[in-house]
């Protein structure tokens, strides 16, 4: 394993398209297709499918899902996905994601680690922090 690295970038929300699939009582689940634009010590876009969970009116919304990303880490150009969970609550989204392992492609290949980002709603851009390290 190589040493570990923090980047610090920022993404914007391209687009955004979320539909409800099932309905319960008082609730529902969603799928948002999203894209994001990313700048900083990640630079490129990626798309996102995330699936949501809402609850009664002020429940947190609870969500899961895979982001692609496509650009460059710490100047290496390539691929790779990651797996996010989080919660959205009084205005604020907070995930936590990691990549998945052996998703990385061209420089990218044996990336691994962790981020965090927290979503303020309103706000153009959200913070994203990223421990990794490439394997080997």
């Amino acid at each position: 394993m190589g040493s570990d690295q923090n980047a610090k970038a920022e993404f914007r929300i391209k687009s955004w398209d979320e539909n409800p699939y099932a309905e319960f009582d008082g609730g529902k689940l969603t799928r948002a297709d999203t894209a994001q634009t990313y700048t900083g010590d990640l630079v490129g876009e990626s798309t996102t499918t995330m699936l949501m969970c809402y609850g009664a009116a002020d429940a947190p919304v609870y969500y899961t899902g895979l982001e692609r990303f496509s650009g460059t880490v710490g100047g290496r150009t390539g691929t790779f996905v990651a797996q996010a969970k989080g919660i959205y609550a009084d205005g604020v989204a907070n995930s936590t994601w990691f990549v998945v392992p052996g998703s990385g492609t061209d420089e990218l290949a044996g990336l691994g680690g962790e981020g965090r980002t927290t979503a303020v709603g309103g706000e153009e851009s959200v913070p994203v922090t990223f421990d990794h390290h490439f394997e080997g």
